[in-house]
């Protein structure tokens, strides 16, 4: 077998501890492994990093265990050419396994050259991660603390929520504030309505006609507060992902112009997949990347399971997102026409994986080619609907023995 690095080193890294192996391999094939433990401190990866750089080493792998292999990668950064590798890819025999034997392993592997590394974006893109991960997080605690008000109101008697399409709107916060405050008569509440609320006053003093009481009230102000300070922390973190996106404002505007994606989803994109697509040489290879593709699971002949593979969820969430809004568009565009035609026959989570695909495949042409997104013309989806459906009847025809031949219609003189 080829020996691609004579000199590597495997890491086994856990929370604690770090066991690495280094193979050094002399012009003649003679091999030599040493290994040893260090902790996972920094002072402890510092002299990890120097008694690589006394033995002149600059391969490393490692797999990719929880978030314990970033300290490491981030004190080698610079120094080694760094491998993560899946896990499951380095994974040994079964009742083989020590510390020191999946170090030697991971070694074993990487020194022949059989490891794939993981794509590992920048410093500057895993801190944009970091932050647009982190809104998204704020964002689903804010969606519970609301349905956590929901819940107070709803043991307090108070329907407002079968009334106010969102209970954290303009008017429903003042009615809330005016709960709080010590406010009971609900006609005196619903005057508080804004705009299109207004002319559900009865209905709006009907809902807030409740069984209040001061436990109640201090639940509703708590939750309120909560909502606030993520309001609030939502919103400073929106401003420095702007700033960290300011330089690519053009292709944020870019992967804006497909349908479906709007400036939240497009900041999620471009931290995920970053704005260089050189890491992925195809398209397919980055749908296979983010797990949005079907699955290949195939013995003795016979097609199994397609099931997607795992990827990002964060990506792959902000993607179904925007396919479930492209297909909820009413200019009817390819997308739209894509989703309800997959729809009808195999379901909406089907669906929306496809235009999620579509969506990602776009997004990846955008970027390389430096374009922006042009929407079928209506007449050309028409014409190649047309035609398939013509070709589909002549192939069943011929599937029953007969000789089919189109020839189109001379309209009348």
């Amino acid at each position: 077998m080829e020996l691609l690095h004579p000199c590597c080193c495997g890491l086994d890294v856990h929370q604690q501890s770090v066991v690495a192996c280094l193979i050094q391999t002399d012009p003649d094939g003679h091999r030599t492994k040493e290994f040893r433990t260090f902790g996972t401190t920094t002072a402890d990866l510092l002299q990890l990093a120097d008694w690589l750089r006394e033995a002149t080493c600059s391969q490393v792998a490692m797999e990719s265990t929880g978030v314990y292999w970033k300290p490491v990668y981030n004190v080698l950064e610079g120094q080694c050419t760094l491998l993560v590798a899946n896990a499951q890819h380095v994974k040994g025999l079964p009742g083989r396994k020590t510390d020191i034997q999946d170090c030697e392993w991971i070694a074993d592997l990487f020194q022949h050259g059989l490891l794939r590394p993981s794509f590992i974006p920048d410093r500057a893109q895993r801190e944009l991660r970091d932050l647009t991960r982190t809104r998204t997080t704020l964002t689903d605690e804010r969606s519970r603390t609301v349905q956590r008000l929901q819940k107070v109101l709803e043991d307090a008697n108070i329907k407002l929520a079968s009334v106010a399409s969102d209970v954290t709107g303009v008017s429903a916060r003042q009615m809330l504030a005016a709960l709080v405050a010590g406010t009971t008569d609900p006609a005196t509440l619903a005057e508080l309505a804004k705009g299109r609320l207004r002319t559900k006053r009865e209905a709006l003093a009907r809902a807030l006609s409740g069984r209040l009481r001061e436990h109640h009230r201090s639940l509703i102000s708590m939750h309120l507060e909560h909502i606030d300070f993520l309001d609030e922390q939502i919103a400073q973190l929106s401003e420095r992902i702007a700033d960290q996106l300011r330089p690519f404002e053009s292709i944020l505007l870019r992967l804006q112009t497909i349908p479906g994606v709007g400036r939240r989803i497009a900041e999620i994109i471009a931290a995920e997949i970053g704005c260089d697509m050189s890491h992925f040489p195809t398209a397919g290879h980055l749908a296979s990347w983010a797990g949005i593709c079907p699955g290949n699971h195939e013995t003795a002949g016979k097609r199994r399971s397609g099931k997607t593979r795992r990827g990002s969820k964060w990506l792959q969430r902000a993607l179904y997102e925007a396919a479930q809004a492209a297909g909820r568009s009413k200019k009817g565009g390819f997308l739209a026409r894509q989703y309800h035609r997959i729809r009808g026959r195999a379901g909406r989570k089907v669906a929306a994986g496809a235009v999620a695909h579509t969506i990602l495949i776009t997004s990846y042409y955008l970027l390389t080619r430096h374009e922006v997104y042009h929407d079928e013309v209506p007449a050309q989806f028409q014409q190649r609907h047309h035609d398939h459906l013509r070709d589909r009847a002549i192939k069943q025809l011929q599937a029953l023995g007969y000789e089919v031949s189109a020839v189109p219609k001379t309209s009348a003189a």
